[in-house]
């Protein structure tokens, strides 16, 4: 039953990801570089549960996307949490900036401002 749930919440998440792309564009270079802030959120899927709820831990999966929009373009994780399309999908922005201390990467952008978060 959780896994039905799951993927129904997955599948919820990439369709609010393309809807979101198909209605506004492309854009242009901006804080994820020349990638779609929706591309960019949708990588981030294997987060989902972790970006919902502290205690839940996150997957190797998720841990190895994070790691590389950090390595690739630091300020595109917060710019993906704070999106619209983050607050659609039911992320809670205070929970999700938590995830690189929780997958342990090193190199995160520690004691940074994420709008009104601090990261960890």
């Amino acid at each position: 039953m959780a896994s039905i749930l799951k993927a129904c919440l997955v599948s919820i998440f990439v369709f609010l990801v393309s809807s979101n792309t198909l209605i506004y564009g492309v854009d242009g270079a901006g804080e994820c570089g020349k990638t779609p802030i929706g591309s960019a959120a949708a990588s981030l899927s294997p987060c989902l549960g972790a970006a919902k709820n502290a205690r839940a831990k996150a997957p190797p999966a998720c841990c190895s996307k994070v790691g590389a929009l950090i390595n690739r373009a630091p300020k595109c994780l917060c710019a993906v949490l704070l999106s619209p399309l983050a607050k659609k999908a039911g992320i809670n922005p205070g929970i999700a900036i938590s995830i690189p201390k929780r997958c342990n990467i090193r190199n995160r952008p520690a004691g940074k401002k994420c709008g009104r978060f601090v990261v960890p």
